[in-house]
């Protein structure tokens, strides 16, 4: 009893609960504020009792300062006299809890928010912190928090609060009981990168380019094989729908209208093919989504940084295969696919050899896109796939659809070839 009552809690919600079977639904949260944007509730109950006021959509720092002044202003009974809940000073137990339909993410920052405020405003130490979902109500998007001082008869409550549980629900506590901070509340460093190349200056050192009109090239080169695969965009849709989630297409056509966007307005960096393939993967990760988005963002990085040394006086064709077919493995080892796993490394892998036959530019890039092309054809006469979102489907599906991104490829290749 003495714990219960030195306990103070509040609800906030943007919906109320869904009650199955019930014909009535509790919609009261459902209307707009003037501006036509969503309302929120203070003070609910969680079986969905009508709660202090209604208000527009506050930022989850505004939530938690309207939580705590609830609680502060409510406070609690001692000595037959209201005081407020905690005082400066005060160690305090908060437990933040998911009313049934919040993310975990969004239950964090505002964990975090009010643990902020309770230290940084109220002066008060957040010894214990628990976060997860205690009690909740069915559909019901909103949080409830619980604030606890831990001061008086209270104390000899924490060993039990301690206390491992093998309850499902039941969160492991963040217990601060040393040191000057909590140790939830270190901030995780950042991963180091990789080392810099830069020359004093600051400058990033690179071998020259000893490629005749490389940026004039490399621009008309990006822009063929933009509109290459913006217009091969239903085709690969096509096949995908057949053999994968649908979205290749559309996927490969967001990334094209990306480099293309970026191409227009200077954002690539052309000068030198390092950089320029860093910019290729950045455009890509912006760009688009997927394990695709992903692997070729990869495989530009990868060339990049293969450029930026060199065995020679500087960049030529050779070092600019060799790049790239170092990007291909990359996709190989971390997509962990091969050639023969019907993948887009089908097109990938024997392109990138035609590369390396030794030929000059334009002939070399007119054997990868039919190497690549001959990739494509023999996915469509695989009938199992190893790797990607065909690894589940029958042969019966498979025979005669080409893979959807080693296609992609070979539309790349093919749109490069007539340029050189």
């Amino acid at each position: 009893q003495t714990v219960a009552k030195g306990v103070g809690s509040l609800g906030v919600a943007l919906e109320a609960v869904t009650i199955p079977g019930a014909e009535e639904v509790n919609d009261r949260l459902a209307k707009t504020d003037e501006k036509g944007e969503c309302m929120m509730e203070i003070g609910l109950g969680i079986h969905g009792e009508a709660g202090m006021r209604q208000c527009s959509l506050l930022s989850c720092d505004e939530i938690a300062k309207e939580m705590l002044k609830a609680i502060q202003d409510y406070g609690r009974e001692v000595d037959s006299e209201v005081v407020p809940l905690y005082k400066a000073g005060n160690e305090l137990l908060v437990l933040v809890n998911n009313l049934g339909g919040t993310s975990n993410f969004e239950m964090s920052l505002l964990a975090r928010s009010l643990v902020s405020q309770l230290e940084n405003e109220a002066g008060c130490k957040t010894t214990r912190v628990l976060v997860g979902s205690f009690m909740t109500s069915f559909d019901m998007q909103g949080a409830s928090v619980s604030i606890m001082p831990l001061t008086g008869h209270v104390k000899y409550a924490l060993p039990f609060i301690d206390m491992h549980t093998d309850a499902p629900a039941w969160a492991t506590v963040d217990a601060w009981t040393s040191g000057v901070s909590r140790p939830s509340d270190t901030e995780i460093g950042e991963v180091p990168g990789v080392e810099s190349t830069s020359d004093e200056t600051g400058e990033m050192s690179l071998p020259p380019v000893l490629i005749d009109g490389f940026a004039d090239v490399a621009r008309t080169i990006l822009a063929e094989c933009c509109k290459a695969l913006i217009a091969a965009e239903p085709e690969l849709t096509k096949y995908d729908t057949i053999v994968g989630d649908g979205d290749c297409g559309i996927t490969m056509e967001r990334g094209a209208k990306e480099v293309n966007d970026r191409l227009e307005s200077g954002k690539l960096r052309l000068d030198h093919p390092s950089l320029m393939f860093a910019d290729l993967a950045d455009a890509v990760s912006a760009s688009m989504g997927g394990t695709s988005g992903v692997l070729l963002e990869l495989m530009f990085r990868k060339a990049s940084t293969s450029l930026q040394s060199t065995l020679g006086e500087g960049i030529v064709f050779a070092d600019m295969a060799i790049a790239f077919r170092a990007g291909v493995e990359a996709v190989s080892f971390y997509g962990g696919a091969q050639e023969g796993s019907r993948t887009m490394l089908d097109a990938l892998f024997p392109a990138s050899l035609a590369l390396l036959s030794g030929v000059g530019p334009a002939a070399a890039i007119q054997e990868a896109a039919e190497a690549a092309r001959k990739g494509v054809d023999a996915t469509a006469a695989m009938d199992l796939a190893e790797a990607g979102r065909s690894n589940y489907l029958s042969k019966e599906v498979l025979m005669g659809n080409p893979d959807p991104g080693a296609l992609a490829i070979a539309v790349v290749f093919e749109a490069m070839a007539p340029v050189l």
